[in-house]
């Protein structure tokens, strides 16, 4: 085992912490950020801060922060400190994350005991991608003047419904009557009073199961809706589509550059948006809602394409899907919104976690559930609804199963270039198998969609405005 006097000189490791650790003069070794480290040997490191100030909290990456527990041990409301703040402070020191180091800062320290149990832990050193590996002894030296607490869950004890749809509707109906004071007897949809289907929703769905439907018919139900005809007009507009000459109507728009099968996708996408309004909070470091879903459904269109013919699902709906994919984001909003700044401030502290396990924790479902529960109560197609339930489940091989597995490639594709706001996943080379692809055909569609991200940030601002 190294000492820090040993190591202080690596250059890998940043100056700061490198003199820090040979001060202090502890054992440690250098580890490099490997696949399958145990979360229970990580520490995860979060700043925190009210009016009092700054509070440096360290708790293992297989447990939940939990806000509520930490408040009533702390006695104070603490919350994320703002990115660009952390941002500044880390930079100064020339530092790209944030070291779990408590002698580093001024700040006090808390710690969930647990840690001192663990005779083994890995702890950010500054760099990304370099841990910092201590045995228990040096890691109690390293905290000695930090305090214990217990405010953190254990993964174990949560446990997010990934593949039992059949139970949703009594999930969610549990979750509601965990938050309102209506009885249990009331009709879900009442319960959750989620608004009825527009009514430019209705017809359009008509129409994409009518075989004999055409432009003519599109055309006369998006220029009943004015601002879906300026949004589908607009669309076609865009730098991204490099349409020649200009677009002087709805029709145009769709014979010349969009296409009726994309138009009526997205105008049902666009009609279901707009049916809940974006929430005024969202979690620190988060993509805009539109932003993520166009840059997904663009992925989802390329990745469509390379499928093989045979084997190639109905175009329209994949792009459907990438556009509605984090619609029970919007639904969730809608529903709980005494609640939901909870589940953002949450995010905030649990970076390491997948939202899945925050929204278990606080309100007994996901966001996942819900937006496919009512896909379904809406009348929407059954592969929309698949799609949006088991959209993080890579191993997924039921009905409908490219349309649920496509959404997860392209989620996880996306994160691994910093757009989405989970961690990042290992993508497994089974979900490419099943789809038919190849990496370097996913990573290639990727890439296309990258090079016109300013167009496509233009598109997804026509759907904020």
């Amino acid at each position: 085992m190294n000492t820090a006097y040993e190591t202080a000189l690596n250059p890998e490791l940043p100056p700061l912490i490198a003199q820090l650790l040979e001060k202090l003069g502890l054992h440690y070794q250098v580890r490099r950020e490997e696949p399958g480290i145990p979360a229970a040997q990580r520490v995860q490191a979060v700043l925190l801060d009210d009016a009092v100030g700054a509070l440096l909290v360290l708790y293992p990456q297989d447990h939940l922060l939990d806000l509520p527990r930490l408040t009533e041990l702390t006695g104070r409301q603490l919350t994320a400190v703002k990115p660009e703040r952390l941002e500044r402070m880390l930079g100064k020191h020339n530092l790209g994350v944030l070291p779990g180091l408590p002698p580093l800062t001024s700040s006090p320290c808390l710690y969930e005991d647990v840690l001192l149990q663990r005779p083994r832990l890995l702890i950010e050193s500054g760099q990304p991608g370099m841990l910092l590996e201590f045995d228990g002894e040096s890691f109690r030296q390293l905290v000695t003047k930090g305090s214990a607490g217990r405010f953190a869950v254990p993964l174990g004890e949560i446990r997010p419904n990934l593949d039992r749809p059949d139970d949703d509707r009594a999930e969610i109906t549990q979750a509601v009557q965990a938050f309102t004071a209506r009885r249990i007897q009331q009709r879900l949809e009442e319960t959750i009073e989620i608004p009825p289907l527009p009514s430019t929703a209705q017809r359009i769905i008509k129409l994409r199961v009518d075989p004999n439907a055409s432009v003519d018919d599109i055309t006369g139900v998006v220029e009943t809706d004015p601002a879906l005809a300026a949004q589908v007009v607009s669309w076609a507009a865009s730098p991204y589509y490099a349409a020649p000459g200009r677009i002087r109507s709805v029709e145009d728009a769709i014979v010349r550059v969009l296409g009726f099968d994309l138009v009526i996708n997205l105008a049902l996408g666009l009609a279901l948006g707009k049916t809940l309004s974006l929430p005024t909070d969202k979690p620190q470091h988060s993509t805009p809602y539109w932003q993520q879903s166009i840059y997904t459904a663009a992925v989802i269109e390329g990745l469509t394409r390379a499928i093989p013919r045979a084997q190639r699902p109905e175009g329209g709906l994949t792009y459907l899907a990438g556009l509605l994919h984090n619609f029970g984001y919007l639904v969730l909003a809608h529903v709980f919104p005494p609640h939901f700044s909870l589940i953002c401030r949450h995010l905030e502290v649990n970076p390491h976690l997948g939202h899945s396990y925050i929204e278990q924790h606080l309100l007994g479902i996901t966001r996942e559930q819900i937006g496919a529960w009512l896909m379904r109560y809406w009348g929407m197609p059954e592969e929309l609804t698949v799609a949006l339930r088991f959209q993080h489940d890579p191993d997924y091989q039921g009905d409908h199963a490219a349309y649920a597995n496509l959404v997860c490639l392209a989620v996880r594709l996306l994160r691994d270039r910093g757009i989405g706001s989970d961690p990042q996943v290992e993508i497994p080379q089974g979900l490419y198998d099943r789809l038919g692809l190849t990496r370097e055909a996913a990573n290639k569609a990727v890439d296309k969609v990258l090079e016109a991200e300013a167009a496509l940030r233009e598109l997804a601002g026509q759907f904020n405005g």
